[in-house]
């Protein structure tokens, strides 16, 4: 039986249920799928930085009955599948991996979902495979290259890496067939059925995710694109609100259609030259979305968690319920609990961390 975790008001009154994973059952090993693109540039050799990790491997989460039998060597062009894309790098690897354990654990079939992880590092595949023996998945390589030109320097470093870039290519990099992706940072836990978030209706839009309308959305971009009226007719005819970019359900075929990756890369060749903005890869989104997005609850992104981008203090949750935690900002959990300094929420990231030798 599954039971969602919900926190209500400030975090000192929430109450907590654990969602208890399906019953165990026996089930063959899923193939995974490998990216010929990824074969072709990498030469798979564990690097030094990688030497560091060991992790757990996590225990089997099979389907419950309701969700029906799914075959060992499914295809990824199954309409069946649940697709979820996360960014695998070596900063954030322990982040990713919590992220993926959290998703299995409380979905209700979880061997429904398909991960596409996009990476620029060699030798992750062979991990994550030791991690999750049973995962469907593919891994993509996205090169860096594609990006590096068109990178300005933000308010904090880690927003410059080139794979927070490989969100606007997902509709070149994912196969033509798979029409629908959830993405997902790798700095964040699901606490709920991801599915809920999978069967979120878009209407006409491209995407969906939280939105919040109260921010100061002026914050975002600099008083050299306020000032200029051709920068600022790009809201004309719609109210643009802030959102999240870490989490996001994204219609891959209406994105192809409209060459929504074009639009993109032509607002980071503006910021190259007129800067515009100083948030890395959120603001082209905000510019080429905001005020186009379908209204998702705020429940499935929960962020700022990790403080701001300068000092990375504790926070509070949002009042309401909860079915996704996001440490967006510059503190991680997995930072703050290996230096004896864990703000209280981030207890709740350890309990889905796989860090550490094999017991």
């Amino acid at each position: 039986m599954l039971w969602i975790m919900r926190f209500s008001g400030f975090f000192t009154a929430a109450m907590l249920m654990i969602i208890l994973s399906p019953s165990l059952q026996s089930n063959p090993p899923a193939e995974a799928i490998r990216s010929t693109h990824l074969v072709k540039h990498l030469r798979l050799h564990r690097p030094d930085s990688l030497n560091r990790f060991s992790f757990r491997r996590a225990p089997a989460f099979p389907n419950a009955d309701e969700c029906g039998s799914v075959h060992s060597k499914i295809s990824v062009c199954d309409p069946n599948l649940v697709h979820v894309a996360i960014t695998l790098d070596v900063e954030y690897l322990r982040g990713s991996i919590a992220a993926v354990h959290s998703i299995l654990r409380h979905s209700l079939c979880p061997e429904s979902i398909f991960f596409h992880f996009l990476v620029s590092e060699t030798s992750l595949e062979t991990l994550v495979r030791s991690t999750f023996p049973l995962l469907k998945f593919k891994v993509y390589y996205f090169d860096p290259e594609i990006v590096r030109g068109l990178i300005s320097t933000s308010v904090r470093q880690a927003l410059e890496q080139p794979l927070n870039y490989a969100r606007n290519y997902l509709a070149d990099l994912l196969e033509p067939c798979v029409g629908r992706v959830i993405y997902l940072d790798s700095d964040l836990i699901v606490v709920d059925n991801i599915f809920k978030l999978w069967n979120t209706s878009l209407g006409s839009r491209t995407i969906g995710a939280p939105e919040y309308c109260h921010a100061n959305f002026t914050k975002y971009f600099t008083g050299r694109f306020w000032s200029d009226r051709r920068f600022t007719a790009t809201f004309d005819y719609r109210k643009p609100c802030y959102f999240n970019t870490g989490v996001m359900v994204i219609d891959l075929d209406r994105w192809r259609r409209v060459g929504y990756t074009e639009q993109i890369e032509k607002w980071m060749e503006i910021q190259k030259s007129h800067r515009i903005y100083e948030l890395g890869s959120l603001p082209p989104f905000l510019l080429v979305f905001a005020g186009h997005v379908a209204p998702i609850e705020h429940r499935w992104n929960q962020h700022g968690l990790g403080g701001d981008n300068v000092k990375g203090s504790c926070r509070d949750l949002h009042p309401g319920p909860v079915s996704l935690l996001h440490w967006s900002g510059s503190g991680k959990p997995w930072l703050r609990l290996d230096s004896n300094q864990p703000c209280e929420l981030d207890e709740q990231w350890a309990r889905y961390d796989l860090h550490g030798h094999t017991e």
